[in-house]
């Protein structure tokens, strides 16, 4: 497909997002763009959620990795709605009960004001660090496929994106998310469903033979029972249910949509149909990836990675190998754009385009306006009133900027799979803010609260450790997320042992 029909599509398809936002955006204030003046519809809310959740690294990655691990994503998968069922039964009513606009302000409530700016600066680095994964991926394909062929440099085309996404959410906030992500959700999903139609046609399946060839391919595989690796089945239920605690309960871009509902009531339906659903996505996207490298091994391309870090490049492609047709990747994200723009038909890179945007869009939007609600209420001590907004669009600049260098620094380091790197990066940020939490909830203790920033700082470092040493140490035992697991005891023992008094 031309370069210049693909750009078409993407401005085309930022248009209809400015017009949302005009829409939606009209006689906005701090309300609108923190909680959406508590007006949003749970249904919205619940199939707004399925994008932000999956993102571009869903749309992407996930495809690619079922080479390297089959379909054993699924155990996360099914860990994750273990861990919404927490979340809407425990951690929403509590959110509701206090009426929060950002929900670290509980940590203020019960540990204190340090543990309340702790808890609050470690969501900032993780959403920066987690934004900037999913929109590499994303930029780093627009930039390959179109960008590029224009003679556009890679920052320009990032900074781009990222203008473009502050155009259209700096008005409504919270308010206009709602309503794009429901969008850009039916966008992804789409292009998950309508590749698998594309590929199986190419390919003369049927919808029996299509469910036969991916159940008897080696990539059908859900389940790992040997304990050992890092996507054994406990490890990698575990590591889903606390994953998806904390990186959507404690999250404040996650937990912000909920609090846009009407009532706790309509926030619980939004999180147990959005939960359902959101095992049957992921299950579209592990059987595309299934069938992807069945397309590959059709057609004789063989795609392997490459780990040589002196013969990797910054193309889509590092190197080919034409006695044996072998193309070897940097990564297995760069398995579906590949065979979209070298071999299948241009209908399918229509549909890929506008699902990785969506995907990608969905999620970047969304977390501009959390980091943005979340230094203005947490640490600038923003009300829901019309005060000092120019200061708030001043406030989510700022952090449009250090999502740009992140994902400059980003690609000038990355050489694995982007959604390995999220959940790795999750696991040291995150585990904090699930050690502060569970403490606040399942003790009746206090802390000593200016000791707590140096407890979050220390534990993700003596998680590095172990996890640089484990096989050494524990017998050949490799950590896998579970880490984010240990990370958050170490903190809830810190401050266990630095208890004091029981709450009366």
């Amino acid at each position: 497909m031309h370069p210049l029909i693909l750009l078409l599509i993407v401005l085309l398809y930022f248009a209809v997002l400015i017009i949302i936002s005009l829409i939606t955006g009209r006689n906005s204030d701090n309300a609108s763009f923190f909680i959406g003046n508590r007006k949003s519809p749970w249904y919205l809310v619940a199939f707004g959620m399925i994008g932000t959740s999956i993102s571009g690294v869903t749309f992407i990655s996930i495809p690619g990795e079922v080479g390297a691990t089959a379909f054993s994503y699924l155990q996360l998968v099914l860990g994750y709605f273990a861990g919404y069922m927490v979340i809407a039964n425990i951690l929403m009513p509590l959110y509701y009960k206090m009426n929060l606009s950002s929900i670290y302000a509980y940590l203020n409530h019960r540990l204190g004001l340090h543990s309340y700016k702790t808890g609050a600066s470690f969501f900032q680095i993780s959403r920066i660090i987690g934004s900037s994964f999913r929109l590499y991926l994303v930029a780093m394909v627009i930039d390959s496929y179109i960008l590029s062929r224009f003679g556009i440099p890679f920052w320009l085309s990032v900074l781009l994106t990222i203008v473009l996404i502050y155009i259209y959410s700096f008005r409504g906030g919270i308010r206009t998310i709602v309503y794009t992500d429901t969008l850009q959700t039916l966008f992804l999903i789409l292009g998950a469903l309508l590749s698998i139609v594309f590929i199986s046609k190419e390919l003369g399946f049927n919808l029996g033979e299509l469910f036969e060839n991916i159940r008897n391919s080696r990539y059908a595989q859900v389940f790992v029972w040997d304990w050992k690796p890092g996507n054994n089945l406990v490890k990698h239920f575990l590591s889903g249910m606390f994953i998806c605690i904390v990186m959507t309960g404690l999250d404040q871009d996650m937990m912000q949509k909920n609090l846009s509902c009407r009532n706790i009531g309509e926030a619980k339906k939004n999180m147990y149909w959005m939960s359902s659903l959101l095992i049957v996505v992921n299950i579209f996207f592990l059987s595309l990836g299934a069938l992807l490298y069945i397309y590959a091994n059709t057609k004789g391309v063989i795609i392997e990675n490459f780990s040589d870090p002196g013969l990797q490049t910054t193309c889509p492609v590092s190197l080919y190998d034409s006695v044996q047709n072998i193309y070897y990747c940097n990564s297995t994200d760069e398995l579906f754009p590949f065979l979209v723009f070298n071999y299948l038909k241009p209908a399918v890179g229509m549909i890929f385009i506008l699902g990785l945007m969506a995907a990608a869009y969905s999620s970047a939007d969304s977390a501009l306006t959390a980091l943005t609600t979340s230094f203005c209420v947490d640490f600038l001590g923003f009300k829901e009133d019309n005060q000092r907004i120019m200061t708030r669009k001043l406030v989510q600049v700022g952090f449009s900027v250090m999502i740009f260098l992140t994902i400059m620094i980003f690609k000038a380091l990355n050489n694995q799979s982007v959604i390995n790197s999220l959940f790795t990066m999750a696991g040291y940020t995150y585990g904090p803010l699930l050690g502060m939490f569970a403490f606040g909830i399942f003790t009746k203790y206090k802390t000593r609260d200016r000791i707590v920033p140096y407890i979050a700082v220390l534990s993700p470092v003596i998680c590095y450790f172990l996890d640089r040493n484990s096989e050494q140490l524990l017998g050949g035992y490799v950590f896998g997320f579970e880490l984010l697991i240990i990370n958050g005891l170490l903190v809830f023992t810190g401050l266990f042992l630095f208890r004091k008094k029981m709450v009366v």
